[in-house]
């Protein structure tokens, strides 16, 4: 029985999935990990990359007939290499908001919008900055494009991924060259050594190989995998997301929830303006999706829990984690549909759609406030999806078509609670699968599979026939008063958000 390989590279954990040839889940593992705060950067050691890529190889219950790899990531980011693959400067995730100057000057030149945690706006802050290791620049690439690199010596990435690092002509299906162009021109000055075209990794398409497992790859892994191991082009959680949840073709959109949230629509026509709240990317075949990116989920509540629970061990109880977040997300279910006055934002990090460039987590309430742990839970719950509201408002007003709009990552994993609440949020009905806790490293499995079965069909045919036709899920219709209550909610939360500036300005 052939089986496929995705493994991702998280915000908080590197997971590993194995699907058989039914593309059922056979066994999964994982390995935690974390950023940190270094010389004003958000940071993580890509040495502890190779740790954890080993760590959950080696975990896997069945590493036999693995016929096909996929490597995935947190996307954005940027990592600078020399001519021989030397690291330039450590690697910058999606959570800084750093970028400021490029990422607006950049919006302006291509009359679209870049953000700042796009690798292209990476790229020309450092230049603005007159960075040292400029010069010395020969390749740029996502974390995904580089432990890719290391397994296959190829230098490419799928082209989700590839939406990230810069603007896609979906027509062509490549970088748009009219905008590397104006970049190029606008370069000339820095009398720089290398071109934009020059130093971004080949773009692939779904279905594509992007490789094999050479041997120095496969010595990296401790020989786990045979050399020459098919490999599908390296995808970005975006485009991993997509897949895990069948939301590939247009009028599709899906949720993803964890340490950040986005939801992605595939759009049937373009939007009508630009917006700097709006990331315009793409899914692994290249259709046009706008997406709402947050960079605030569940960091805050995770911090929550881990006193709460902390405090349940002072009266000798050591609960199990996953049951305790199973209790804590239930309770809430108890609390006021408006959280009772109680008000919690969770920025841990800067948040674009807010135009914060760093964060305070606070939790307020007024003297009348109903203050209890439920309503405390709720409003934690509530504040993971509120910066997503305000962001999905925007394609509201532009009239985007959604059909559908699945979840999936851990704010889904507890039945009936993400999922309610998000409905409620988004006024319009979720759907939460069997798999919706496998998240992306399960989307890479499957665009592993695609990649090797080279079967005649689209990816929507092949999802569609082959992977979910029989999918156990639920769909959570939205109910009036949690409608009513997060609005009333929302509007709080609004106001909350003057408090974080004056938090954010004084501490």
């Amino acid at each position: 029985m052939n089986n496929y390989l995705g493994i991702e590279f998280g915000s908080t954990r590197i997971k590993a999935v194995v699907i058989d040839e039914k593309f059922n889940p056979v066994c999964s593992s994982d390995y935690t990990w974390k950023s940190s705060f270094e010389n004003g950067v958000w940071t993580y050691d890509v040495n502890e990359a190779i740790v954890g890529l080993k760590t959950v190889i080696t975990n896997l219950e069945t590493k036999d007939n693995i016929k096909s790899v996929g490597i995935s990531g947190m996307m954005h980011g940027y990592l600078a290499f020399d001519s021989d693959w030397n690291l330039l400067t450590p690697f910058r995730t999606w959570q800084n908001t750093i970028t400021a100057q490029s990422a607006a000057e950049l919006t302006e030149l291509f009359n679209f919008n870049v953000p700042q945690r796009w690798s292209i706006a990476h790229l020309y802050q450092a230049v603005l900055n007159g960075e040292e290791h400029i010069s010395k620049i020969a390749h740029i690439t996502t974390l995904a494009g580089y432990i890719h690199y290391l397994l296959t010596g190829v230098n490419a990435v799928g082209i989700g991924e590839a939406s990230g690092i810069f603007p896609i002509d979906s027509d062509n299906l490549c970088y748009d060259k009219l905008m590397l162009q104006k970049l190029d021109n606008l370069l000339k000055k820095y009398n720089l050594n290398w071109a934009p075209q020059d130093v971004l990794p080949e773009v692939l398409l779904a279905g594509d190989t992007a490789g094999n497992l050479t041997k120095e790859g496969a010595q990296l892994i401790d020989n786990m995998l045979p050399v020459g191991t098919n490999f599908a082009p390296p995808e970005g959680d975006a485009g991993t997301g997509m897949t895990a949840t069948n939301a590939v073709a247009e009028k599709t959109g899906n949720v993803s929830a964890g340490t950040s949230i986005f939801a992605m629509v595939v759009l049937n026509k373009p939007l009508k303006n630009v917006y700097e709240e709006i990331d315009m990317v793409t899914t692994p075949t290249g259709k046009p999706v706008a997406l709402v990116h947050c960079n605030n989920c569940t960091n805050d509540i995770n911090a929550w829990t881990s006193v709460l629970k902390e405090t349940a061990n002072l009266f000798g109880a050591e609960p199990d984690l996953n049951e305790f977040y199973t209790k804590l997300y239930k309770k809430s279910l108890e609390g006021d549909n408006d959280c009772g006055g109680v008000m919690v934002c969770n920025y841990m990090a800067g948040e674009g759609i807010t135009h914060f460039d760093s964060g305070i987590p606070l939790v307020a309430r007024n003297q009348n406030a109903n203050f209890t742990l439920a309503n405390l839970f709720r409003s934690m719950l509530y504040s993971t999806m509120a910066t997503l509201k305000l962001g999905m408002d925007i394609l509201d007003k532009e009239k985007v078509a959604i059909n559908s709009l699945t979840g999936h990552g851990g704010l889904f994993k507890t039945e009936s609670v993400g999922s309610r609440y998000m409905a409620a949020a988004l006024n319009t009905p979720i759907t939460v699968m069997k798999t919706a806790g496998e998240g992306g490293p399960y989307g890479m499995a499957l665009l592993s599979a695609f990649s090797y079965c080279k079967v005649n069909e689209t990816l929507e045919q092949f999802l569609n026939d082959n992977v979910f036709l029989n999918v156990e899920k639920a769909t959570l219709e939205p109910n009036v008063s949690d409608i009513d209550g997060f609005n009333k909610y929302i509007d709080g939360y609004k106001k909350l958000l003057q408090v974080e500036k004056t938090a954010v300005d004084v501490m």
